[in-house]
């Protein structure tokens, strides 16, 4: 990661108003971006987005990823060098709700996103973030690769299988590795999953469902405590995200194609370990259940393979899930404090940022 890079760099960022989409422009703003952002109005309330108050340092236009003409338009006028794609509809249990919204999220809007680059005279790099649910899924005890099949049994799992093959078709036809020294544009996909983090209020989501039983002083009820997850704090593949764009912009083809990032081992846990520790660091007599009732079919065990971006890309994690738990408790208990939020979620960008020299200076020792 490196400050001077993005220092003026003019970057545009669909979904900035959503829980990944706030955390990014914060950092970025930070770096001395010129941050653009690209969403619907915040998709809950209260929001990471309106509490510590992203729209301070950054253009922030309200628009739909699926209004292909506005996108455009946007793009045409302000003229980004680089677009981070984190708009989409990203909630397993809605998706069964809703498929029309969700595919017509998730799949337009990244055609939409390609069409933009295919446009554009100025654009340098385009990510698409998608998801480590991209993968059909068949329950092994190993990660999945990379060059692993695209799949979903949900329609938000297959939603970002199908931005996946979009995403390779566009990058074939448009924007091929031969073609990249004249195109002027690399594509890449990232993909990661059960992010977590301070200022995640959506709903059916684990984390955001334990501390909103919390704070309301009721024992929270879990879905599927035995499912294991690849848990991660959300500044773990957004690091990935900002390197990987560096190495875009620098390398081109090089490193275009799609990118794993997901947490070590040791922090794939179940639902009932985070529920446990979640409710132990918040103390105060919090407590879980387990919910007996039927819900509709979620993966019991997925994790991702991260060897590649590890070794070409020299990303490793940094934060260990324990202590992210803890972040997480001290983040909402700042929040129900009334604390500045922005000042509060800063701080967090800037301890990772110390976590991450750390480990810069042990690996150099290392040699």
């Amino acid at each position: 990661m490196k400050s001077k890079f993005w220092k003026g760099k003019k970057v545009l960022i669909t979904g900035h108003t959503g829980f990944k989409g706030s955390w990014l422009s914060l950092w970025l703003q930070i770096k001395g971006a010129d941050i653009i952002g690209y969403s619907l109005p915040s998709p809950t309330n209260p929001s990471l987005f309106e509490v510590a108050c992203v729209a301070e340092g950054m253009t922030s236009i309200t628009g739909d990823i699926r209004n292909l003409e506005n996108f455009l338009s946007v793009v045409g006028d302000y003229k980004p060098e680089i677009i981070i794609h984190m708009a989409a509809q990203s909630l397993v249990r809605y998706s069964y709700k809703h498929p029309v919204d969700t595919y017509s999220t998730n799949v337009m809007g990244t055609v939409n996103v390609l069409e933009a680059g295919r446009n554009s005279d100025t654009l340098k790099v385009i990510l698409i973030i998608t998801s480590d649910k991209c993968y059909e899924n068949q329950e092994w005890i190993w990660g999945y690769r990379e060059i692993d099949p695209m799949g979903g049994h949900d329609p938000y799992s297959s939603s970002k299988g199908c931005a996946e093959l979009v995403t390779l078709a566009y990058r074939r036809s448009y924007f091929s590795n031969k073609d990249h020294p004249t195109q002027g544009i690399a594509v890449a996909t990232a993909r990661a999953g059960n992010v977590i983090g301070g200022g995640d209020w959506a709903t059916d989501r684990l984390v955001p469902d334990i501390m909103r039983g919390i704070m309301k002083n009721r024992p929270v009820t879990i879905r599927n405590p035995n499912a294991i997850r690849p848990w991660q704090h959300v500044l773990e593949p957004l690091r990935g995200y900002i390197t990987l764009v560096e190495k875009l912009w620098q390398h081109g083809g090089e490193f275009s194609g799609a990118w794993n990032f997901g947490p070590n081992d040791e922090d794939s846990r179940t639902v009932s370990w985070i529920a446990e520790n979640l409710t132990k660091f918040w103390g105060d007599n919090a407590c879980w259940i387990s919910d007996a009732t039927h819900h509709p079919h979620e993966a019991t065990y997925l994790k991702l393979d991260c060897s590649k971006a590890k070794r070409k890309l020299g990303w490793l994690p940094v934060l260990d899930l324990t202590t992210a738990l803890q972040w997480i408790v001290g983040w909402n208990r700042a929040y129900i404090q009334k604390k500045n939020m922005r000042e509060v979620t800063e701080t967090e960008i800037l301890w990772y940022e110390q976590l991450l020299e750390k480990q810069r200076l042990e690996n150099q020792d290392d040699f």
